[in-house]
């Protein structure tokens, strides 16, 4: 139908889980930005520069310290 048959569905799933790295390791970290890290790793991820920003940002510390 797609082209794409059952065996290949594991590699598709592992090539996205790497895919998103950046955008999981934002979500983890409860990152400030992390929609804006997950849109620029959906759209420029497909580039290894966007991937890699994407990857930059999502591991630096962006959490503003809160003052309770």
């Amino acid at each position: 139908m797609f082209g794409i048959g059952l065996e290949a569905m594991p590699n598709v799933f592992v090539f996205m889980m790497i895919y998103l790295v950046p955008s999981v390791i934002a979500h983890l970290r409860s990152h400030d930005h992390a929609r804006r890290i997950f849109f620029l790793n959906l759209l420029l991820g497909w580039t290894l520069l966007g991937w890699l920003i994407a990857l930059g940002w999502s591991a630096w510390a962006a959490r503003t310290p809160r003052s309770d």
